[in-house]
């Protein structure tokens, strides 16, 4: 498995989240290898409430469509325009260039650390 940054949290359906205000969501390494091919995302729009442990878009790639969910609550405040015109982006550099949304977060979901996520994505 790759090495995870430790500095960023997990969810059990493989996304990620980095606190700030607002908090920045994606999927992991893990999850785009498994998916493949990349080649369109669906997205909240901006202004959105969105709920902790929901999903909230879609990841399609060239083996199937893939559910996002939500690590937390709160309000869409960005969302990463050139990953969806570039969804290569997410395959490429899920922990960078390939985030996909910005929250302003009121609740966080169930959460683990890197290494919680490593035992759990292993096995």
């Amino acid at each position: 498995m790759t090495d995870l940054p430790t500095h960023l949290h997990y969810t059990l359906e493989h996304e990620w989240l980095q606190d700030g205000a607002p908090a920045t969501v994606g999927i992991t390494s893990t999850a785009a290898e498994a998916l493949g091919d990349i080649v369109y995302l669906e997205l909240p729009a901006v202004g959105e409430t969105i709920t902790a442990g929901a999903v909230v878009g879609e990841i399609e790639s060239t083996k199937s469509v893939s559910e996002l969910f939500s690590p937390v609550s709160g309000t869409v405040a960005e969302i990463n325009q050139e990953a969806i015109d570039d969804p290569s982006l997410v395959n490429s550099d899920p922990f960078g260039r390939g985030w996909l949304l910005k929250v302003d977060v009121t609740e966080t979901g169930p959460l683990l650390t890197a290494e919680e996520y490593e035992a759990h994505a292993a096995g």
